[in-house]
């Protein structure tokens, strides 16, 4: 398959699949509002689940992934974790890991890393919670209960909160949306592989496995 760049539309995407999806959002009433040791313990007591957290408060609670897309997200963490090895200048996260972000969400991305610079500013305290802050490359991946428009705009939230570089993987629409800090989202069209020079210089991943 060969690669196509286009820009993204500005018109909103049609999800080939329906709308709905597994996961539940629940809102809290204004005056209850979570501290961050809080939330961190609701989570840890709810192991079995996912659960994120918005600007506003709200919580995002998600099932466990399907077998499909936890097989691709196992191919995209292996490969992120081999280059990380290699390049010894950061550590990577998979989808169980929690980032407090400067505007008050905690999200967890299904794939991202983290320079050890930025990690070396935090406390060991922190470092054993949620960590507090966006990490610099951020990846989602696309499950059949996700629609396009939410992972879309969870996207923009990592690159306002400070990442420099994101991949939204879509396997249904086989596209790869690409954020850079700075510059338009692009929109890859059945790429065999996409780049991530030059934040993560040299890392490539490669897509048969996952599209």
């Amino acid at each position: 398959m060969s690669a196509a760049l286009h820009p993204i539309p500005s018109e909103p995407l049609h999800s080939p699949i329906p709308a709905e999806s597994i996961a539940v959002f629940l809102r809290l009433p204004p005056d209850l509002h979570l501290t961050d040791d809080q939330f961190y313990e609701l989570c840890r007591l709810n192991r079995e689940l996912r659960i994120e957290r918005t600007a506003q408060g709200g919580l995002v609670i998600m099932a466990p992934a399907g077998g499909d897309t936890s097989d691709r997200n196992a191919e995209i963490t292996m490969q992120l974790r081999l280059w990380a090895k290699r390049d010894g200048t950061g550590r990577t996260f998979d989808s169980s890991g929690g980032f407090l972000l400067p505007n008050g969400a905690t999200r967890s991305p299904d794939a991202s890393w983290v320079s050890h610079d930025r990690l070396a500013a935090l406390t060991a305290e922190e470092r054993a919670k949620f960590l507090p802050l966006c990490p610099e490359f951020v990846v989602e991946l696309r499950s059949p209960t996700d629609g396009v428009s939410a992972l879309q705009d969870k996207m923009r939230e990592y690159m306002e909160n400070g990442a420099q570089l994101g991949w939204l993987i879509d396997p249904l629409g086989d596209q790869v949306f690409v954020y850079r800090s700075g510059a338009p989202v692009e929109r890859l069209e059945a790429p065999d592989i996409v780049s991530a020079d030059p934040v993560l210089p040299g890392f490539r991943l490669e897509l048969d496995e996952i599209l």
